[in-house]
């Protein structure tokens, strides 16, 4: 199983094989202000499982032991990794070419979540 895909402007471009090890909305106050979205889709792979084809991400440590990929040239946020995920690499699901070949399973850090952001109870 192998996915492809990068940053807006192309200068970033990656390539994924195998299963991902998990595929999670973040609702984290971080998540989101590093993509300024509600919340954020991350598709977790091992760092093995990552071969960047053309530029690496430069990063951001965003605070004490995380650090956060971007494209240099054209700003679109990419990946976290986290010491508290040793040797993973997390990319937000919209990079990807064929972002539907992915569904969430889960949601995290919901306790950040906007009030709107979760599906009602019933």
């Amino acid at each position: 199983m192998t996915h492809t895909g990068g940053c807006q402007c192309g200068a970033v471009k990656f390539q994924t094989t195998g299963a991902p090890k998990f595929v999670a909305n973040c609702h984290c106050n971080s998540c989101r202000e590093a993509t300024g979205a509600a919340f954020s889709t991350w598709v977790g792979f091992a760092d093995k499982q990552i071969r960047w084809q053309t530029t690496t991400p430069s990063v951001h440590a965003s605070s004490p032991g995380v650090a956060r990929g971007f494209c240099v040239a054209c700003g679109t946020p990419l990946t976290y990794a986290g010491e508290a995920w040793p040797g993973e690499v997390h990319l937000l699901i919209g990079l990807f070419d064929n972002p539907d070949a992915f569904t969430p399973d889960k949601d995290v850090f919901t306790e950040d979540a906007l009030g709107w952001a979760l599906p009602a109870k019933g």
